[in-house]
């Protein structure tokens, strides 16, 4: 990689916050280098959203199929799958997206450096001529460079949390990157952790005909959604084969050459010893930091992750306690999305070039779940609100309505589900949306857009909807807040 080069910036990570950062950089005339050790894209599109939305489409298309193709005039004899097929295909598609980025990077004048970055100098503060960051790259060969920049941004993300003492192998105990590359279809499988990864995996091996046991610690599955969300989809995991075990720890994991055996146990039940070829854990993530800093650069850390100036400032500028070293997306911690990653990111190098930008709204970042039936979510439950002290009626609205007799749900043959908004009582002000059902990760976006808006109930009812449209149901829902609904 030759003798020391110099940049206005390098970012560390090319996943959703380092390569869309990079590529804002190099729009604003800085010059820039990105430093990836893996593959262009990062988790979120070699091993995460992209390959398992591949993965969760193929196995709607299968339960369409399997289950309703009849209802549809459709005759399929004999169903069959290949399991070689339907995991090479999210492959195939990463393949294309890598590509796609480094032509990004070529066309905009960003440096590609492959290898793993350690940061082995931080500026200087203050100084009237300052001393540039200094990163040591170290390429797959072990041959070391150092190149400098006036600033640094990490964006080296995070990745899964394993179980205490119990280490991933990749055959018996996995996380949901190693999901992906299970050689074989499995016939049964127990997944601890039932936040998204939890039950979106929980709905992709039940499709393909795995026995599924669902280990969850708090009292109901997607714990983080509106109790309603996790009521309804509790109900449909349960009709689907799924068996939940909510307010259950695990105990003793024995691996044997077939399989693995896994206690669990509550305070309501006996204990008892779940048999499965695989033990999927999704219990959370942890930071990627390892070998990041070198000796004597010791940056602050909030909660376990690197600390900036964002939980201090209204508009930050994501530096950390380190001049001249910035951090943004998952490694600064929650909420671990790639949407907030790639917007952090930007906003970082906007203000590093002094420009004016509005930055992240916080209280306006949607959350998607894409489990069987889909899940999608923005702002405050119900279940915060009434643990403030908040009454229905007096300092809150609330409308919900139900997809069961919704015209394009009942046309499309998925009527499960509901939307519910909640609303200020004095004001109308959106302050919290929840959405089960086909497609509503694609109808998020709308309330995002009123929350950052700050738009009322009545706004949204007095908007004309598309009909017929899952779309519309957001109309109804506001209209019942406003108790002026006609259809339910």
């Amino acid at each position: 990689m030759g003798g020391e080069r110099s940049f206005d910036l390098v970012v560390i990570g090319a996943g959703p916050a380092g390569y869309v950062g990079a590529l804002r950089a190099a729009q604003l005339g800085m010059t820039v280098a990105c430093v990836e050790r893996d593959r262009l894209g990062g988790v979120c599109l070699n091993s995460g959203c992209i390959p398992t939305k591949a993965l969760l489409h193929g196995a709607e298309q299968l339960t369409f199929m399997r289950e309703h193709a009849g209802e549809w005039g459709f005759h399929i004899p004999k169903l069959t799958v290949d399991w070689h097929a339907v995991t090479a295909r999210p492959r195939q598609i990463t393949e294309q997206f890598n590509k796609g980025i480094a032509g990004l990077f070529k066309a905009g004048k960003v440096e590609s450096i492959h290898g793993s970055a350690t940061i082995v100098a931080a500026g200087t503060r203050g100084e009237a001529n300052p001393y540039p960051c200094r990163v040591r790259v170290t390429a797959a060969d072990q041959a070391t460079s150092i190149i400098s920049a006036g600033r640094v941004m990490i964006a080296t993300g995070a990745s899964p949390r394993p179980l205490p003492n119990i280490p991933f192998d990749g055959r018996f105990v996995i996380n949901a990157y190693q999901a992906l590359l299970l050689p074989q279809q499995p016939r049964r499988i127990v997944i601890v952790g039932a936040g998204a990864i939890g039950v979106e995996f929980a709905s992709f091996f039940r499709a393909f005909g795995a026995e599924v046991t669902l280990v969850e610690l708090k009292d109901r599955i997607v714990p983080a959604e509106d109790s309603d969300v996790s009521k309804i989809i509790a109900d449909q995991f349960t009709r689907a084969g799924i068996r939940l075990l909510t307010s259950h720890t695990t105990g003793q994991i024995d691996i044997y050459p077939t399989g693995v055996h896994v206690a669990v146990g509550s305070a309501a039940g006996k204990p008892e010893v779940l048999k499965a070829e695989h033990l999927l854990v999704a219990i959370g993530v942890q930071p990627n930091a390892a070998a990041l800093f070198g000796d004597g650069i010791n940056p602050d850390l909030f909660s376990g992750w690197i600390k900036t100036d964002y939980q201090d400032l209204p508009t930050p500028t994501y530096m950390t306690t380190l001049p001249g070293i910035y951090a943004v997306g998952d490694i600064i911690g929650p909420p671990w999305l790639a949407h907030v990653s790639s917007a952090e990111a930007v906003a970082c190098v906007e203000r590093m070039a002094g420009r004016q930008t509005p930055g992240v709204d916080y209280g306006s970042i949607p959350a998607c779940t894409y489990c069987q039936p889909q899940i999608a979510s923005i702002g405050v439950t119900e279940d915060q609100l009434l643990f403030q002290g908040k009454k229905r009626g007096a300092d809150y609205i609330a409308g919900k309505y139900a997809l069961a007799s919704h015209g394009k749900a009942v046309a499309t043959g998925e009527n499960i589900g509901f939307v519910k908004l909640l609303a200020e009582a004095s004001t109308g002000r959106l302050i919290g949306a929840h959405l089960v059902g086909p497609d509503v990760t694609e109808v998020i976006g709308e309330l995002a857009l009123a929350r950052r808006l700050k738009a009322t109930i009545h706004d949204i009812a007095s908007t004309v909807h598309p009909h017929p449209t899952i779309n519309e149901a957001i109309h109804e829902a506001a209209l019942i807040c406003m108790r002026q609904g006609a259809h339910q």
